[in-house]
């Protein structure tokens, strides 16, 4: 029986989905429609029953990418393929069918996955994988066209000599069009939407690579040479992985192969990409209006149509809107957008801002306003000079690291669970109600020991309050 592989690319920046999207916590995190689009892409992944997927992402994500699959997917063998830095899909997908035929030989099939789409009819979706099964030689390369119901101008296309509903051989790749040439392509009926997912086996595609796109192949074979496999976690060299070609699958091989098939896909398809698609995947109220992380008596709309909102505040809040329409209003404790749905696209200008402005302005590009950690999360509640109040917790079990700071003092209070807290070489344990204090250079370790989560409130005091001034001694993570 052949065996089906899913490779989930889970990466991209998300610029255009500032502020929720950011470096540590990007879009394949993002709850859509009811869950992360990771989990989405894993509910994909799983229509044929594969025990094993790999997942491509950035090694600064796989803390958060391992508790998504333990809470989505328990019974999955996931492989983790790191990056040490973003690159491009040529490079993802060389070193990901690299690790499958590594793993589990060229005979594999893969289905490659974005981790940024929504697809709504799984049985759709599944008929069009086992059709792209049985499409897959030891050359074909097998394409997922979206019959398009728009003229779409954020998509690129794919042209075929006759559309059906047979997977038919590519006539050629078509860039994003204008509006004038996305409808022409919608009238002649022989254009689906390019949707970036792929399926073929492995051998198929190293063949490819070697003959259409040699530089990226001599590379990723370089590259994986000197890469580290430790419990399903594949890293790679970071000065190895920044010598591949910076290019996509797409440029570098499909618009060169030969045999090259798509097979029309009627599944109801998205890509998540903008603030607008974010609001089209949800249902709407009689006015089109939707909402995601506020109740609804908390929420007040008056002549209000269209109107999308998310908003995650640290303290409760009531949202109202009067005589607005077609808004994205995106609420997060350290920023607040207001857009035109119709101008969601340009948000990315915004981000580019960002990383031009001070230290604070650039962390909100970096840093979500909850930040995740193996062991839990830290939220920053106030910060003026001198002083910084964050809220942390600590899942059970779990343990931060030994650690001390040159330029700050802290000030523990637990409010919920029980800690044994370390200061200098004196443990203590700490209950509700209870205060610690941690003078400035000393050693000093917070654990969980209780059953419950742990959630503290931290008064940092000194004259630098960055992330940086951190000095690890012995670390659970391997960070130290």
């Amino acid at each position: 029986m052949v065996q089906i592989i899913p490779i989930i690319i889970s990466g991209g920046a998300g610029s255009r989905l500032w502020p929720a999207s950011r470096h540590l916590r990007p879009k394949p995190f993002m709850e859509v429609a009811g869950k992360p689009l990771l989990a989405h892409a894993l509910e994909r992944a799983l229509v044929k029953g594969a025990d094993d997927v790999v997942i491509v992402t950035n090694q600064d994500h796989l803390h958060l990418t391992q508790s998504l699959m333990s809470e989505y997917a328990p019974q999955i063998n996931a492989h983790y393929v790191l990056e040490p830095k973003g690159r491009n899909t040529a490079p993802a997908i060389a070193q990901a069918v690299l690790h499958v035929s590594d793993a589990f030989g060229g005979e594999a099939q893969c289905l490659v996955l974005p981790a940024d789409h929504i697809v709504t009819d799984l049985s759709a979706f599944k008929a069009a994988v086992e059709q792209a099964a049985l499409a897959a030689t030891t050359s074909a390369l097998i394409t997922f066209g979206v019959v398009p119901t728009a003229p779409e101008t954020g998509y690129g296309y794919i042209e075929v000599a006759e559309a059906g509903r047979d997977t038919t051989p590519v006539k050629q790749f078509v860039e994003k069009p204008d509006r004038a040439t996305a409808q022409e392509y919608l009238a002649a009926g022989r254009y689906f939407w390019n949707s970036g997912m792929f399926y073929f086996t492995a051998s198929a595609m190293t063949n490819a690579l070697e003959t259409h796109a040699a530089d990226v192949w001599a590379a990723a074979q370089s590259c994986f040479a000197k890469s580290t496999l430790t419990d399903g976690v594949r890293r790679f060299d970071e000065a190895a992985f920044m010598a591949q070609p910076d290019i996509s699958i797409d440029y570098a091989v499909f618009e060169n192969a030969a045999d090259v098939k798509t097979v029309p896909a009627g599944f109801g398809w998205s890509d998540v990409g903008t603030w607008e698609t974010v609001a089209a995947a949800h249902h709407g109220d009689e006015h089109g209006n939707s909402h995601v992380g506020i109740e609804n008596n908390r929420l007040m709309q008056i002549d209000t149509a269209n109107t999308h909102i998310e908003s995650f505040s640290q303290t409760e809040k009531t949202i109202a809107t009067l005589g607005v329409n077609n808004l994205v209003i995106i609420d997060l404790p350290d920023a607040l957008m207001v857009a035109d749905r119709a101008e969601s696209q340009q948000v990315k200008g915004f981000v580019d801002r960002l990383k031009t402005g001070d230290a604070f302005m650039q962390s909100l590009t970096h840093l979500p306003s909850v930040v995740e950690r193996p062991w839990g999360t830290y939220a920053t509640l106030k910060q003026e000079d001198g002083y910084q109040v964050k809220r942390i917790t600590v899942r059970p079990g779990e343990q931060l690291s030994l650690q001390y700071h040159h330029k700050r003092a802290e000030h523990w209070v637990v409010v919920q669970g029980t800690a044994l807290v370390q200061v200098g070489d004196d443990e203590m344990k700490t209950k509700p109600g209870e205060y610690r204090y941690i003078p400035l250079g000393e050693k000093h370790r917070l654990t969980n020991i209780g059953s419950d989560e742990l959630v503290l409130i931290e008064v940092q005091c000194g004259s630098y309050l960055g992330e940086d001034d951190i000095v690890r001694l012995e670390d659970n993570y391997g960070r130290a």
